[in-house]
């Protein structure tokens, strides 16, 4: 009796998890108007799952598109492809098969920096790393469906309250990449700490604050249910679609440009500015630090991109050429490992205008250097970047956070 409860919960467990077979991932090269109502017709007429840009109101023509598309839709895509003689390759053959193929093979059991850790073992692992004396950690508040948000504090300690930074990973659920890198930069400031001059110097005269997992109950539905999960996992009552885009909810121009007031859409802002309470838990902790913020980073996948505000309108913000030019050093920094190409720029004009993100808020709360990095690659892989390129992406991602990071430093007072 045993046994056949226990098959028949795997089967349920198993039931469960969302199947890519089949399904292809697009870039589509829109040069007309025409090609551009073309992809906003054929999201209304079938789903797409748009991964660049975020949603169809993004499209526009001359920018490169990327759309993953279910199986039994193919043959009609294919068909209106041929018809519009519109310019496309396809990314992913099979995304079931690169969903397969991100992991390593055969992984270490628990965690480890070059691979995509559970939630489970993110969260043992920020135990028992907190015992160094470099580290203290703080519960910022709970997610939706209750899990801690716990924020590490690296920095050598002193009696007087220091400047800091604060860095987040993981808003978006599926961008697997970033949450690797939070967890890579803390391991990179303990073992380099009194050897590393940069690092030494960094963590003596200031503090960074670490946020791995942002969004925490998409990020291990993800793992558990659908690798393609973006958004937050809240419920509303009256509403059959679940959660929404953090990056869309803070309130910078909120729900103005770029994001939907649609519940199902990939880019819904939520119900209110904050009204997703890990947006709402952040923004508290920022706002009771701002006095000795000084920079706010966050860390997305995928575009290469080193983006800064502002993303909710075209006008340039007052610091616009010092920004730049920090972005471009940085840039320069982390070309010089792997010869890597990021473009930097304000995110409006850079991709595409997009309301409610958190380096706009963040810069106009007073946070001046205000940063998002769109990690690797440039759409081979997109958000199903392999494990073995978590290394490479991780290296080469600290020389350009070091090189803000030094910047900021010398430039406190």
């Amino acid at each position: 009796m045993k046994v056949l409860l226990f098959f028949g919960l795997l089967a349920v467990a198993l039931a469960d998890i969302t199947r890519f077979e089949g399904e292809k991932v697009f870039r589509l090269k829109p040069v007309l108007n025409e090609h551009v109502t073309l992809i906003k017709d054929l999201a209304k007429s079938i789903e797409v799952d748009f991964w660049s840009p975020e949603s169809a109101e993004q499209v526009t023509i001359n920018i490169d598109v990327d759309i993953r598309v279910q199986a039994i839709y193919l043959d009609q895509v294919y068909t209106i492809l041929q018809q519009s003689d519109m310019d496309h390759v396809v990314l992913i053959e099979d995304v079931q098969a690169a969903v397969e193929g991100q992991s390593n093979g055969a992984s270490p059991r628990g965690h480890s920096y070059t691979k995509y850790n559970t939630w489970n073992d993110i969260q043992s692992w920020m135990d028992s790393i907190s015992s160094s004396s470099l580290i203290s950690k703080q519960v910022i508040g709970n997610t939706y469906e209750g899990r801690p948000m716990t924020v590490l504090k690296l920095g050598s300690k002193t009696s007087f309250t220091k400047p800091a930074i604060f860095m987040d990973c993981g808003i978006h659920a599926r961008e697997w990449i970033s949450t690797a890198f939070c967890q890579w930069f803390v391991k990179e400031a303990l073992s380099t700490y009194g050897q590393d001059s940069q690092m030494t110097s960094l963590l003596n005269q200031m503090d960074v604050f670490v946020l791995p997992v942002f969004n925490i109950d998409g990020y291990d539905y993800t793992h558990k249910s659908n690798r393609m999960w973006r958004k937050t996992r809240s419920r509303k009552s009256g509403s059959s679609c679940t959660g929404t885009d953090p990056n869309r909810n803070f309130n910078a121009g909120w729900c103005t440009i770029g994001a939907s007031s649609n519940p199902c859409s990939e880019t819904f802002c939520g119900y209110s500015p904050e009204s997703e309470i890990e947006v709402k838990n952040v923004a508290d902790f920022i706002r009771g630090n701002k006095s000795i913020l000084k920079a706010y980073i966050t860390i997305h996948s995928y575009s290469q991109l080193l983006l800064f505000p502002y993303s909710y309108t075209y006008g340039l913000s007052a610091h616009h050429s010092e920004l730049l030019k920090v972005a471009e050093g940085a840039s320069a920094a982390l070309r010089g490992l792997y010869g890597t190409r990021y473009t930097s720029g304000p995110g409006a004009a850079t991709i595409y205008p997009a309301a409610g993100g958190s380096d706009d808020w963040a810069y106009d709360l007073g946070v001046k250097y205000s940063y998002t990095f769109e990690l690797r690659d440039t759409g081979r892989y997109g958000f199903l970047l392999p494990e073995s390129q978590i290394k490479p992406t991780c290296e080469e991602t600290m020389l350009a956070v070091k090189y803000i990071a030094a910047y900021v430093q010398k430039n406190l007072y």
